[in-house]
């Protein structure tokens, strides 16, 4: 069976002190490093992009085939006469 190699990439941010400790406690909290608990909220925030992007490619699709309603379509003074 093929093992996935990962490769990390360090990178550099600027955050101010209280949100450093306050990030440092909520890891701790969860038994992880600040590393892992930052790559798995990016991880969720793509992986839900990725499913909204797919809903809406279905829904568009959905949209553009239409619903057979088995009737004819009405015409435009049948949709505007009053009730």
């Amino acid at each position: 069976m093929p093992t996935e190699i990962s490769a990390k990439t360090n990178i550099t941010i600027k955050l101010d002190k209280s949100l450093v400790r306050r990030i440092r406690v909520l890891a701790a909290e969860q038994g992880t490093s600040i590393s892992a608990l930052i790559a798995a909220r990016f991880e969720e925030e793509l992986n839900q992009r990725g499913r909204y992007e797919s809903a809406k490619k279905s829904a568009m699709a959905a949209m553009r085939k239409g619903l057979n309603l088995g009737e004819r379509p009405l015409t435009r003074e049948e949709m505007h006469e009053p009730q």
